[in-house]
């Protein structure tokens, strides 16, 4: 059981007229094997925070922590978001293009489409996956072609891919039918469509469509018909209107090429932060010199471009909410200030220091920020579960590329939040505190 004691009444006056030491009211609570020490300037604080009188101040406090709930929450969301969008985005990208693309070096060449074919040997591959970080490596080799299904034609780009293709990747994004199944010789007949070129060319699975290869200086296309196995859907415009996906053994044999040819190769790394690295790794070290690597991000700026301007908008939002919440905790300590100056008075006339009646408000300041924190982290943490378990909020996939506003939370992100807002609010209110110096004990007792 707690035992409470308290210094006499006498001792309290004489400490308050001495000049060398502050009043200093000390309660002692007794528990097994610890010892709680709770000083004047936090108990006044405590019963001030804690009134359950409908008073003026603490109108002003249940505003202070509503305004500084809502601001954590808002900034907790807008990273949240911004991550989202960010993973969201990556992933298609990577899932379907890999993190490095490693092609013939083409001075005026594009970095997509029509690539130089160069021989493939195990000896590179393994070059390749010797360098750390890299997870796998695939064949690839891209062509311009035309697509036509009973009276609809689309202009496309034929990725082909080899036998030991990471489906892994593309898997998430395949909305129906499966992946291409290749024969023991001879090449497979199978396609994958996007959701959007189906759509066009108004085919669904097991449908024929015949494609047709235009070849350079023959007027002749050659055609070629195939099956659609599967169609995929990522929501990114470029690739859904453009790409299908087919083997590669049908691009060389109406290209000409030789059996080991490919257009390059597409590496994938366990970390996509050091793809950069990586790629300077392999162009330095391993490539032949005929050979050149390219990150995603080279290859598809605009696309990286626009997600690296999120982070610029979440670092206004973020401004903004901390300046909302600082603006709104000295607004509501001055007048909690104001409010309490008869209070002041009367406790410099018992000999309390400036210091202690600082550390009052300061304390007060602190409940209402960590009470804030409080609720605005179950505020914003608890919105952002709905939004990512139900996908309640939608967005335009033309513009946005994906069909729901996306959460992604990191945890070290909302810390960071928390802290911040903590320490830069306790730091910003020891200016208004410095108010209490210039009160006249004199004048203070007078004021109503």
């Amino acid at each position: 059981m707690a035992i409470i004691q308290h210094t006499p009444k006498k001792n309290i006056l004489r400490n308050s007229i001495s000049d060398e030491k502050p009043v200093g009211l000390i309660f002692r609570i007794r528990f097994p094997k610890l010892l709680i020490i709770l000083k004047l300037p936090f108990f006044i604080a405590g019963r001030i925070a804690f009134n359950r009188e409908r008073t003026f101040s603490r109108f002003i406090i249940h505003i202070a922590i509503t305004a500084t709930a809502l601001s954590v929450a808002v900034m907790i969301l807008a990273t949240a978001l911004v991550n989202g969008f960010q993973k969201t985005v990556s992933q298609k990208v990577f899932g379907f293009w890999g993190h490095i693309h490693i092609t013939r070096y083409q001075p005026y060449g594009g970095l997509v489409t029509e690539e130089v074919p160069f021989e493939s040997s195990d000896s590179l591959i393994n070059a390749i996956k010797a360098v750390p970080d890299i997870k796998s490596v695939d064949e690839y080799a891209t062509r311009s072609a035309i697509l036509k299904a009973k009276d609809e034609i689309e202009g496309v780009v034929f990725k082909g891919v080899g036998r030991n293709y990471h489906w892994l990747h593309l898997k998430p994004y395949l909305i129906a039918g499966h992946v291409i199944q290749f024969p023991d010789s001879g090449y497979s007949q199978q396609v994958i469509l996007s959701a959007y070129l189906a759509r066009e060319l108004k085919v669904k699975i097991n449908d024929p469509v015949i494609i047709f290869f235009v070849q350079k200086g023959d007027l002749t296309p050659q055609a070629r018909k195939l099956t659609v196995a599967g169609i995929y859907k990522t929501s990114i415009e470029d690739y859904d209107k453009t790409f299908i996906i087919g083997d590669l053994d049908l691009l060389r044999r109406l290209s000409d090429w030789e059996p080991d040819d490919i257009g390059g190769y597409e590496v994938t790394v366990n970390n996509y932060k050091n793809m950069d690295s990586v790629s300077n790794t392999l162009y330095n070290r391993v490539l032949p010199q005929y050979l050149t690597s390219s990150t995603i991000h080279q290859i598809f700026p605009n696309i990286f471009d626009w997600l690296n301007l999120q982070n610029m908008n979440e670092l206004i939002i973020i401004i903004i909410m901390a300046i909302v919440a600082i603006i709104n905790m000295v607004t509501a300590l001055l007048i909690l200030i104001l409010e309490r100056t008869n209070m002041v008075g009367i406790l410099k006339s018992l000999g309390m220091r400036n210091e202690s009646l600082q550390k009052i408000f300061i304390y007060q300041a602190g409940y209402i920020v960590l009470t804030g924190l409080l609720i605005g982290n179950i505020i914003g943490l608890c919105l952002g579960w709905i939004q990512k378990a139900t996908g309640l909020l939608k967005l335009n996939e033309s513009i946005y590329y994906m069909p729901t506003v996306p959460i992604e939370f990191k945890w070290w992100q909302v810390a960071v939040i928390d802290v911040g807002t903590l320490i830069v609010c306790l730091l910003v209110l020891i200016i208004p505190s410095l108010i209490i110096r210039r009160i006249s004990p004199v004048k203070a007792v007078q004021f109503r």
